[in-house]
């Protein structure tokens, strides 16, 4: 089995269950895009950097406000995106997640301990190693506001982006291209691309990209080894809210009233590859063990079934399944 697996658990092939047309897939990702686009145009114009503009703003609604109005565009996205799925492919919501009968949801909530565990000993070891750095800044009234805001609305953005990225555009693009390597390269791309007028890219130079394209290669890794989108669901979750509660600073995308603030005076070092070369690669080793990943190679960069293919492997599970 470790050339072969059951092409009708494919997760990009889940694209197929549906009235299909490949314009289906592209008109969110697109709009997406450009808005992102045009938001990185209007602040390259803009007479202020991004943080002056993010102080202003804070200054204006307050964090907690700033944090929401952030926030819920991205929430109302994720619904869109749920309801294009429903009403116009129509495919349904279960096939844009996974390729299992149904969600997984200990994947979900596994990646997600798995990832915050972590998030929260770096950090731990780096305030106490660089306790100059850092600032208690835990206000338990403030915090509450904070925690109540994150909880509901931070993951309902990651999903967002990686429904729209790593189920939406990655099934449209596998279906196109008909191979898996080019919707892996194009959405892990674009994903990083995303993160380009992020304060943090204006404050570290575009060095820090590395990272958020890393991070868009590894998601899209797992997505298509585990063939559904359940670990990078929790992984994505946790690195976010996770991050907004224990952190912030006045250069980064989310500040918040968390628990620490730092206030060193950041610089863009070798410390940014090692998530991409060191820590992703564990992660990597550690789900391919619990979950038995094999076919690496056929995973990440075969062919994608047609649709008739996928038909037919679909009527003879079910012949297997009657008999």
């Amino acid at each position: 089995m470790a050339g072969k697996f059951n092409g009708a658990t494919m997760y990009i092939e889940q694209g197929y269950r549906g009235d299909i047309g490949l314009w289906k897939f592209f008109v969110i990702p697109t709009l997406f895009i450009g808005w992102i686009a045009l938001n990185a145009v209007l602040m390259y114009m803009s007479p202020m950097d991004t943080t002056t503009v993010m102080e202003n703003l804070i200054d204006q609604y307050g964090s907690s406000l700033l944090l929401i109005l952030l926030l819920v565009p991205f929430a109302a996205g994720l619904f869109l995106i749920f309801l294009w799925t429903y009403l116009v492919h129509p495919q349904p919501l279960t096939a844009l997640t996974t390729s299992r009968k149904k969600v997984d949801w200990s994947r979900v909530f596994f990646a997600f301990c798995l990832w915050g565990g972590i998030t929260i000993v770096f950090t731990a070891v780096e305030i106490f190693s660089s306790p100059d750095n850092y600032v208690f800044n835990f206000d338990w009234n403030k915090f509450l506001i904070l925690a109540a805001i994150a909880v509901v609305l931070i993951p309902l953005q990651t999903s967002f982006e990686e429904y729209l990225f790593r189920a939406h555009l990655m099934q449209g693009l596998g279906l196109l291209a008909k191979n898996r390597w080019v919707p892996l390269v194009v959405t892990s791309v674009l994903f990083g691309a995303m993160h380009i007028a992020n304060p943090e890219v204006e404050k570290l130079g575009y060095g820090i990209m590395v990272y958020y394209i890393g991070t868009g290669f590894f998601l899209g890794i797992i997505t298509l080894m585990d063939e559904g989108l359940e670990l990078a669901l929790g992984f994505h979750a946790a690195n976010n809210l996770i991050t907004a509660l224990l952190v912030t600073a006045d250069w980064t995308a989310f500040q918040t009233d968390s628990i620490f603030r730092d206030v060193s005076n950041p610089t863009l070092g070798w410390d940014v590859l090692i998530p991409v070369v060191i820590v992703f690669p564990i992660l990597l080793f550690v789900f391919s063990k619990k979950y038995g990943w094999t076919a690496w190679k056929e995973r990440l960069t075969g062919k994608v079934l047609t649709r008739e293919q996928f038909v037919a492997l679909q009527d003879e599970n079910s012949s297997s399944v009657q008999a």
